[in-house]
């Protein structure tokens, strides 16, 4: 893990309870320098999100990082589940439609 990418998890796992984790640095799929940490997919499963919609969850989670946003963190997908939720997979990120993606694909 890098620098970001493990600040983002410990905070996680700081604020939740968590009984599944996963934090992806998704920055290969975009435009952006090789080593780069500015775009994250994190999956969370934790009792604590009994009773809150996706929308407060969403809320929880941003409020841990709100000083790492915009940078050095560009963008955040998050998947929060309860653990009756949770099917043990999260859905695929899209392909990034620009810059270094789109040269990859022609």
């Amino acid at each position: 893990m890098k620098e970001v990418q493990t600040i983002l998890g410990q905070r996680l796992q700081a604020r939740f309870d968590l009984s599944h984790v996963e934090v992806i640095n998704e920055s290969f799929m975009h435009n952006v320098p090789d080593d780069a940490e500015t775009h994250f997919k994190v999956v969370l499963v934790s009792e604590d999100f009994t009773d809150l919609n996706r929308v407060k969850r969403h809320q929880e989670v941003y409020a841990l990082v709100k000083d790492l946003m915009p940078k050095p963190i560009h963008a955040l997908a998050i998947h929060a589940y309860t653990p009756s939720e949770w099917q043990g997979i999260s859905p695929d990120s899209p392909n990034c439609l620009g810059g270094k993606a789109k040269e990859l694909k022609s």
